[in-house]
Parts: structure tokens; sequence; C-alpha cells
């Protein structure tokens, strides 16, 4: 990136005719006066004042920016007072694009000289000997950030054909504005930083694209002020994160841990992590009961339920909307469920899937998060020891398939991305059931943005149908399994909404460290856990 004169960063650019690169003619007289775009005699017509806007710059740039009214196009620079261009002498908007490859990528992320030296055709790294997949356009912008990159290192790829591109021809990468970001990507950190994340931060990050102005100082002020400039396609008052988690259940050998260690003991090494987000979820499959009686760890212990005072790790993690579709919600009777609800009301944590009766089970909750308007539903398919609401009596809400489907797809025509959450029949596998998938699907084509399992202590695969992710079972949140070391490994999912649009999911792993304490897998736990459950999604 260049800095000094305008001429001297507009020539390292993008320019429209190369022979002005080697012109010594500044684009503007040194010593401008307004007489120059309007002249004195007043019988003349005064000439408009003139912007040049580089073709480098993002076609989504253009879509929304038009210029000062009164103002005209310049053909060339020299004909122009003001330029519009790819630098950053005097920015007036950053752009940001992600580096992506396919969903299932077990790489992460890369460093800036990583992609730096791709683009020179040097370097090693994951991808290595792989080009930079692009549309058109995109390679216009980086080539003006960067000068134009080496042979082979870019693949010109249509914008429409990038994602099924890249998925057909792995290992893949692709550089592709942040806006245009679907569900089927995964979003590659550069340098640790990646823009599906509330802390994210532009500065260094080496696909943030500086668009800038330069010219009569005069008439810089029209511009910024009077055209349509917008500051940035990545918004963060647009984005909303979404942590969504598997099993939590606050007994036997998890409640015995917790009366040793501390009420706060399992959260310890991600309480910080599901915090983050800008909407928290768990789904609590055990009623708080008054009458509880102390912990006992033996394996396989009915009924269920969880001391009041367990709540504190609930608001520790800094929960926002509770699932209620356990097979556990009615272990301790009626009163001990409508008592839990009592307590979730208290704290302003709206939650779904139970309620007083059937009616209240059923219905969705809505939210709103930075613009983004969210519906909550969900249903317990199994239906174990009575667990489902009647029309007297609270429970969980049974699968009603017919209701799911009406009801999804008026939330999606009242303008809200529905989440569907199961508690399904659970299974000890990675693969889910021809019925699983059936009932899956079926959400996700009546409507639901994202289709997920909270039933799992076994973890499950992954899929996609429209711009719908499906996620067959996260495994367990806080629950005492550690025995079963196939249950041990489990994920957090966070899912990413911006300006009215589900963009996709980064997928955090976990594994237990004992009967109640989940920590971050090892980069090579992680990238076997990856590859095991991708591997099993048929990928």
């Amino acid at each position: 990136m260049n800095s000094g004169s305008p001429k001297a960063s507009l020539e390292s650019n993008y320019l429209p005719d190369p022979s002005l690169a080697e012109t010594s003619t500044p684009f503007l007289p040194t010593e401008f006066s307004p007489t120059d775009v309007f002249p004195s005699d007043a019988s003349q017509t005064p000439i408009p004042p003139a912007l040049w806007i580089s073709p480098a710059l993002p076609d989504s740039f253009l879509s929304v920016f038009s210029p000062p009214p009164g103002w005209r196009i310049a053909t060339n620079l020299e004909d122009s007072a003001v330029q519009l261009y790819i630098g950053d002498e005097r920015r007036v908007s950053t752009w940001i694009y992600a580096l992506v490859a396919p969903f299932p990528t077990v790489t992460d992320g890369v460093s800036t000289l990583d992609l730096r030296q791709a683009w020179s055709g040097e370097g090693s790294n994951p991808f290595a000997g792989r080009p930079l997949l692009m549309d058109q356009n995109t390679l216009d912008v980086f080539s003006a950030l960067w000068g134009v990159p080496a042979p082979g290192a870019v693949q010109i790829v249509p914008a429409d054909q990038l994602a099924d591109h890249a998925w057909a021809n792995p290992p893949a990468w692709a550089i592709v504005p942040w806006e245009t970001l679907s569900p089927r990507w995964k979003v590659l950190e550069v340098d640790g930083q990646s823009p599906m994340r509330n802390a994210f931060d532009s500065t260094g990050y080496p696909l943030a694209v500086p668009i800038s102005i330069s010219g009569d100082l005069t008439l810089f002020d029209q511009v910024a002020a009077k055209s349509s400039l917008s500051a940035t396609n990545r918004d963060p008052s647009k984005l909303t994160t979404l942590i969504l988690t598997g099993v939590t259940a606050l007994v036997r050998a998890t409640a015995y841990a917790m009366e040793k260690q501390g009420v706060l003991y399992p959260a310890e090494d991600i309480g910080e992590l599901l915090r983050s987000a800008d909407l928290t979820h768990v789904s609590n499959e055990v009623p708080f009961a008054q009458d509880c009686p102390p912990p006992n760890p033996a394996p396989g212990l009915y009924p269920f339920c969880s001391d009041p005072r367990y709540i504190d790790l609930l608001e520790y993690i800094g929960v926002d909307i509770v699932e209620m579709t356990g097979n556990h919600v009615r272990d301790w009777g009626s009163d001990a469920l409508l008592y839990t609800m009592e307590l979730y009301t208290q704290r302003g944590w709206p939650f779904y899937a139970s309620g007083k009766n059937l009616e209240a089970a059923r219905k969705p909750v809505l939210m709103e998060s930075n613009g983004n308007r969210l519906a909550f539903i969900g249903c317990n398919k199994p239906g174990n020891n009575g667990e489902w609401a009647t029309d007297n009596l609270p429970g969980a809400a049974p699968c009603d398939f017919d209701y799911l489907k009406t009801e999804l797809k008026q939330l999606t025509a009242d303008g809200y991305l529905p989440v569907m959450t199961f508690q399904y029949i659970e299974y000890s596998q990675f693969e889910p059931t021809d019925e699983q998938v059936l009932d899956f699907h079926a959400m996700a084509d009546a409507g639901a943005v994202v289709v997920s399992g909270s039933q799992a202590h076994h973890p499950q695969t992954f899929d996609f149908t429209g711009r719908s992710f499906i996620h067959y079972g996260l495994g367990n949140l806080f629950f005492d399994q550690y025995d079963q070391e196939e249950n041990r490994d489990a994920f957090i999912d966070r899912h990413v909404f911006y300006n009215g649009r589900y963009l996709g999911t980064d997928l955090i792993t976990i594994t237990f460290v004992d009967y109640a304490r989940p920590r971050f897998m090892t980069t090579k736990e992680r990238a076997n856990f990856l590859a095991t459950v991708f591997s099993a999604s048929g990928w």
C-alpha cells in the first residue's frame, strides 16, 4: 500500500489508461482555484465538477454509491477534480473481504505472509500449489491493492459458481466479499482474525480494502458529505452471533463435581467464549427443584432434578435463551417444571419448546438482535417418561410436523430467520439415521435456516440443503458421560447472521477433562476430530 501524494498513490493503483502512469503531469493544477471549475464569466454555463471513479472499486461499493448532486463522472483522471480509488491516504470507506474454503476443510487459517506469498506464486501453506479462486472484480480490487498476481496464482471463477467449483476441487481457497458469504463456506482466519467474530478488528487485516478520495480539498467535502458513500460493507451494528449448544444436565456426577469444585466449575475453560456471543443458547434438560436431594454420582440414576443454586452457572455463561425440549423436563413433576420456567422468567430469559400447556409449549420465541429477526422453535421426538405437554399439563412440545412446517413457512414469510432444534432419538454414532435425515431436512425445506439436534450425547454429522445448515447432533455441553469415551468430544456452534441473512457457522470443538468440565481441543485433537466428522458426513 502506497502513501504520499495523491498522484503517487493513484499511479500505483488501478489506472484506466496505462500511459497515464508515465506522465509527469499532475492530476490537478498545483494552484487550484474554484474558477477552474466554475468560470468567473457569469454569462458562461458553469462546468460541473467531475469525479473520477476507479474501475477497480468493489462492485458492491459502486452499487450503493452515487456522486453528489450536480457532479459529473470523469472518463479520465486528468479531467477530474476529485478521485475515488483504492488507497489509504484519505480513507472514506473500508470494504471487507473474507478468505474462505469449502466447509469440510480442516485447516482453520493462514498468515498474512502465507496469503501474500501465494499471490506472488511463492511460499508453502496448506493450500500450496492451489490457485486463489475469485471473481473478476475481486481480482481487480486486489490487483489494485497488491499488484498483479503471479501467473497461475489466481483462478477467475464467476461469483455464482465459486462455491460449487471449490467443493468440486479440494483443497481449495477463495477470496469473496463479506456480504456474499453463504453457509457452505468456512471462513478462514488470517493471523487469527476472522470477520465472523464479534471481536474482529479490521486494523491490519489484509483483506480490509481501503477506499480513499484525493484531489481538490475545496470540493472534497462535497463528495464525502453529499454522496452516498458507504463506510463499510461490514457494519457491526448489523451483525448477530448466536452460540448454539448441546446437552446440559446438571445432575449426577456433574452436580457432584459442582458441589466439590464450585457451581461455576464446569465453565472455567469455556465460559468466556459462551459469553462472547450476542445470543447464547442452552438446552437445559433438567428442572430445578427446591426439594432436590444432594447429587448422587451413580450412573443411570433417575429421576433428575437440579439444585436451584446451579442456575448461577447459566447466569455465568451469559445465557440469553433456554431450550426446553429435553427428555427430563418433567422428571420431578409439574410443579418443578413450572418453578423452573418461573426462574427463567425472573431472569428475563425466554424459553421455548416447553410450556404450561401444549399451546404454550408449541409457540416459537421471537427475538431481534442488531436488526436480525430470529425465531426459535423446537420439539421433543421420543416423548420419554411422559415429557410431552397436554392441554392441561405442562411439558415439552411433541413433534407435530404438519404444525411445524406451517409455522416455519409463516415465520419465514414474516421476515424471521427460524432456528429449529430437536430433542431427537439418541444414537451412539456419528451418522444420522434415514428417519433423522428425513425429519431434519423437512424442517430446513419448510424455512429453518438452522436445524440442530440438541439430544446427542455422541456428536453427529452435518448437512446442507438450499441455504440451510443442518447439524444432526452437537454432543454434551455440561453432562457426566466421561466414562463413555465416544461422548467426551462435542461441538459448540457459533452461527452468524448479518443484515437479515444467515451467513454460516464457526465450529468450536471441546473435549471433557472429567465428569463436569469441558475444555477447548488442542490443534491436533481438533484436526483429528474434524476430519473424522467430515468423513462421516460423506465429504
